[in-house]
């Protein structure tokens, strides 16, 4: 369940409509449909998770989270670092590029707890329904949802959603496959049917869907114009959520404001929560312009990757009298595997030997002692972070039950030996990591010849890395040297956002970096992180084209996993014929997320276990702390 849940929105005149459409109400007061029996003798479900029971009860007042008294009002202004050109997601990848922030003016039907690992409660729908066979999923919307003009959320809204999204979205579309149908039931009610019973993901993937407003879709801008889903545009779109878009400058600002009156404020997954009049977002070329932008309190909030800019950027007088905190939040609910992809299409890439040469060389070690202060490890796993779902030893058990079956389809190593990370940062391993790798070379039919690299034809191996900021460019440049001690001769290419997203959307690249986000409860999304049907799709997210029928099985084991103890041998199992595949050149990791604010703004405690910052989301503007720093540049 690795895909994002949210998405997108904007504004009307809501507010002033307010009062007769009962928005006033306590939203506890409109439950009409607890009381009504399901079809099919079903019951009704306000909240759902893929195994077990859910933490939070029918009739819940509110996350435990969240401070329900936390005061509204305030601005927060975000870094964003790149740009956009299009405010349409349902053409993300592949027409345009949409800023993050959009996301906060839709809502989906359900939305996700930070406090559990797996658990959704409705948002625009109330409740949902399916049978044990997990073969279809009817959600009943809530009658008070309502777009920002006033006009109530229907299910042919949902419907409408549904079909653009899968049909002119190549990420939405592959993972919606399994969703044949959606079709309204009832005057509330919208029925998903699924091309098959078992698979106990896919009521929730439905739920996630972020709904849009027929109606504006189709109608016309303020030319006149009819408007058109599969093209890019800046018009901002209707939403439905509690922002919308207030002012923007295209690729530089975007402004959302609160919407005072919004329907679902009194939801329970929403007391606590949008407590900012507005936020800004700016938008930044790359991180070291950033990073001096923040210095001089152009904007609050900054997310630091560089481990070694976290320990020598931040020397300033607003540090050191501590107006600005610096403080580092433990990820604790997702994985990951970080690596540079190998583009399979290439035939340069298709022998594992010349992979393995390529991971062998890459001296971790050093680039970590030199560039990061020595505060990350190397990826080890494709769920790194995750540690039940992370291959060790040898497979055993119901793991290797699974393995036996694709014996012949596994490089040998998954069975015998244990995967571990090449050792390197002394001179005596990089040579004999060297040795192997050239050892490896000879094997697949590659020499050297005048100090440099030929393929087997005779080709000499040249390589693209494909970078799109200044950390990734860093990082090549001290990779380079490694590849070219094997005579390879390496180019190191750095992109705006807009070209590396096209030329990852085309497949158009030697080497990138890629991060694999791993959720705590796998699903449908690995598919699309490593199925072979989504090995050729424009946009898909199996950006190194994986094509392993080996994958393809044990991704159907993970998704159709009767129990956790299913789930967690499968994962397992894919985790291991994954790496000893080399599939990339694996990087780094580091279990925190580091964060440097103005201190302007105060936060629950403690704040959720999975939502690592869950900044904006449940901190609110501090107007005594504000003051004591003295007034914004």
């Amino acid at each position: 369940m690795a895909i994002t849940r949210r998405h997108l929105l904007q504004g009307g005149a809501v507010a002033a409509m307010a009062p007769a459409l009962g928005l006033n109400k306590n939203v506890s007061a409109i439950g009409t449909a607890h009381a009504q029996s399901a079809p099919d003798g079903l019951k009704w479900r306000h909240g759902v998770s893929t195994f077990g029971d859910i933490k939070y009860p029918a009739g819940f007042k509110r996350f435990d989270y969240v401070n329900p008294d936390a005061p509204k009002g305030g601005v927060a202004r975000l870094f964003e670092l790149g740009t956009y050109d299009s405010f349409n997601i349902v053409v993300a990848g592949v027409k345009g590029s949409f800023p993050a922030g959009v996301s906060r003016i839709y809502e989906s039907l359900m939305d996700s707890a930070s406090d559990e690992p797996d658990s959704y409660y409705g948002t625009v729908a109330e409740l949902v329904t399916y049978p044990d066979d997990f073969s279809y999923v009817i959600y009943r919307l809530r009658p008070i949802a309502r777009w920002h003009d006033g006009k109530p959320i229907t299910p042919e809204d949902v419907i409408f959603s549904f079909d653009v999204f899968k049909k002119n979205s190549p990420r939405a579309s592959f993972y919606y496959q399994h969703i044949v149908k959606a079709e309204k039931v009832g005057d509330h009610d919208v029925k998903f049917t699924f091309d098959s019973p078992g698979n106990r993901e896919l009521p929730l993937i439905t739920g996630q869907l972020n709904v849009l407003p027929k109606h504006w879709w189709e109608g016309t801008d303020a030319q006149g114009r009819k408007r058109d889903v599969t093209a890019t545009t800046l018009e901002p779109p209707l939403g439905s959520g509690p922002y919308r878009i207030k002012d923007f400058v295209a690729g530089r600002t975007l402004v959302l404001e609160r919407v005072k009156e919004h329907w679902g404020k009194d939801l329970p997954s929403s007391i606590g929560q949008h407590n900012f009049d507005e936020l800004r977002y700016e938008f930044f070329r790359d991180d070291v312009v950033g990073r001096q932008a923040f210095r001089a309190d152009q904007f609050d909030w900054y997310a630091e990757r560089s481990a070694k800019e976290w320990s020598v950027a931040y020397d300033f007088p607003a540090v050191h009298d501590k107006r600005v905190i610096k403080e580092k939040f433990p990820v604790l609910s997702s994985g990951r595997m970080q690596g540079w992809a190998f583009n399979l299409r290439r035939p340069l890439f298709k022998d594992v030997r010349l992979r393995r040469a390529f991971n062998a060389v890459f001296d971790f070690e050093e680039m970590n002692r030199v560039l990061s202060t020595g505060e990350y490890h190397r990826d080890s796993s494709y769920f790194d972070g995750i540690p039940d779902f992370m291959a060790t030893g040898l497979p055993e058990g119901l793991e290797l039950q699974m393995l036996e079956p694709l014996r012949d389809k596994v490089p040998a190593e998954v069975f015998t030996t244990p995967y571990k990370d090449p050792v390197n940062g002394s001179p005596e391993n990089v040579r004999n990591n060297l040795r192997e790798a050239t050892r490896w070379l000879k094997e697949a039919g590659f020499e050297v010849r005048d100090r440099k690299l030929v393929d087997p034809a005779g080709q000499s191996v040249t390589v693209e890395i494909l970078s799109p900021d200044e950390g990734n460019e860093r990082i090549a440049l001290f990779y380079r040297p490694s590849l070219e001690r094997l005579g390879v001769t390496v180019n190191i290419r750095r992109v705006d956002d807009v070209q590396f997203q096209n030329r990852t959307r085309d497949f158009d690249f030697d080497m990138t970096t890629v991060v694999w986000p791993q959720s705590l409860s796998p699903g449908n999304e690995q598919r699309e992180w490593f199925g072979s049907q989504a090995a050729d799709k424009p946009g898909s997210r199996n950006m190194g084209g994986i094509k392993n029928p080996a994958v393809d099985a044990l991704i159907e084991r993970i998704i159709f996993a009767k129990d956790r103890k299913e789930q967690i041998a499968a994962c397992k199992a894919m985790d291991r014929v994954l790496l000893w595949n080399f599939y990339c050149v694996t990087q780094f990791n580091y279990g925190f997320q580091r964060y440097a604010r103005w201190d302007r703004f105060s936060r629950p405690d403690p704040l959720p276990k999975y939502g690592i910052s869950a900044f904006p989301d449940v901190w609110w503007y501090d107007a005594e702390k504000a003051a004591k720093i003295g007034k914004r540049s």
